[in-house]
């Protein structure tokens, strides 16, 4: 029963269950990109950010930083991950 003494079915919890799980997964995710978007600011990871291809532009009093090749990498490894994930919570 809850507060207003109506009784939940089982097919609530479970989805009330998930959706917590799914929500400190998110949580968690995001302390860790979090934590390395401030590490990141002072390593260079693997040179992301300064590959081969990442386009830029110095002006006179402007510069334009487009890096392109640092999308395309972390797409890959990003959609390979989602990918995994997938696989593997499949029942």
């Amino acid at each position: 029963m809850n507060a207003v003494g109506e009784h939940r079915s089982p097919l609530q919890d479970w989805a009330a269950m998930q959706f917590g799980r799914l929500l400190v997964m998110a949580g968690v995710f995001l302390v860790v990109l979090g934590l390395l978007v401030m590490l990141g600011s002072r390593f260079s990871f693997f040179g992301f950010g300064r590959l081969p291809g990442d386009i830029v532009y110095k002006g006179k009093n402007t510069v334009f930083y487009f890096p392109i090749v640092t999308c395309a990498i972390l797409s890959l490894v990003l959609t390979l991950v989602f990918w995994l994930v997938a696989v593997l919570t499949r029942r």
